[in-house]
């Protein structure tokens, strides 16, 4: 092996790069380069919607902007994953540290999120007379706040080793991993992937035959006054669950196959290209929200055309009609 091939040439101690051909690496950098824009720069056009009209300032909206501010980071992050490509960390073990702890609570909150988001639709469709009173921007808030809080307390509490003594486990100078315990990678799968999908397709799985019921009986022309004395969705409390029931559906697609290699320790099989493709896949997640918005939803397209053109700059424009 050529010496040019170590991280640091100097060192005895470095680690090797990982060898791909020039081409391969190229395009790697290039489309993880771009999806890292793509996602910083949607989910900052979101949080900008949502925070400035007042028409947007919604529970169901207040968890959307939530979910683009964790969207937003992951994409920052991202940064960081394209300079692992070679297999080599520049930055040393402390921001290392910094970084996989960083990564993993905004990556925990962002699923964490997705269970508020369940739990949010389930309330508005299966006890829409009391959704009002029981989800209201302040619980929201609350439960995003402690959506955040545990995250991190969790994962301090996982990664303690990492943050007390920074590089512990690292074999050679150069490398960023992040290794746990056998009983904390236990605890940070179930808390992390198993407990929160559970109640995610449970929760969309009872939404989503009540949501089908009710539709049912629109279309089966029931009496006015049945219709008036039942407990029904709104149609745009339907539409909205089905919208957010994509962004699950996408969303689970892309963490499972990272989450189901950890859960089966099939992860020392996969070859580079297949580690890769996963990565790439459970960060890809975050950007493809915010183009599910701009597909489903008509006042993300109009608030973006107002953003774009500077409309925003304009004084009462967060009073602009965008619903």
């Amino acid at each position: 092996m050529e010496e040019d091939e170590l991280c640091f040439p100097q060192l005895n101690m470095s680690c090797w790069k990982t060898k791909r051909p020039l081409s391969y690496t190229v395009v790697i950098y290039i489309v993880l380069s771009f999806i890292s824009l793509l996602t910083v720069t949607l989910n900052l056009l979101v949080i900008i919607s949502i925070s400035h009209f007042k028409q947007l300032h919604s529970p169901t909206n207040l968890l959307l902007l939530s979910l683009a501010v964790s969207d937003f980071f992951v994409g920052l992050l991202m940064l960081f994953q394209i300079m692992l490509i070679d297999g080599c960390w520049f930055l040393g073990n402390i921001m290392c540290s910094l970084y996989s702890a960083f990564d993993t609570i905004v990556t925990s909150t962002s699923i964490g999120i997705m269970v508020l988001i369940s739990v949010d639709r389930y309330v508005a469709i299966c006890d829409p007379l009391h959704y009002s009173i029981k989800v209201t921007p302040r619980r929201v808030t609350v439960c995003v706040s402690l959506c955040w809080i545990c995250s991190f307390f969790l994962f301090c509490v996982l990664m303690r080793d990492h943050l007390k003594q920074p590089g512990r486990y690292h074999s050679c100078v150069g490398e960023c991993v992040l290794i746990f315990q056998f009983i904390d990678h236990i605890v940070a799968l179930i808390f992390s992937f198993i407990a929160p999908v559970t109640v995610v397709i449970v929760l969309y799985m009872r939404v989503f035959v009540v949501a089908v019921s009710q539709a049912r009986a629109m279309r089966s022309h029931i009496a006015n006054t049945t219709l008036q004395h039942s407990v029904k969705a709104k149609k745009s409390e339907i539409k909205a669950a089905r919208s957010l029931g994509v962004v699950i559906l996408v969303f689970l697609l892309c963490i499972c196959p990272y989450f189901s290699v950890a859960l089966t320790g099939q992860d020392t099989l996969l070859n580079a290209s297949s580690a890769v493709f996963i990565i790439c896949l459970f960060y890809f997640n975050s950007c493809l929200n915010p183009m599910i918005y701009a597909f489903f939803y008509p006042w993300f397209r109009k608030s973006l055309r107002l953003i774009i053109t500077l409309q925003i700059l304009k004084p009462g424009s967060s009073e602009t009609n965008v619903l």
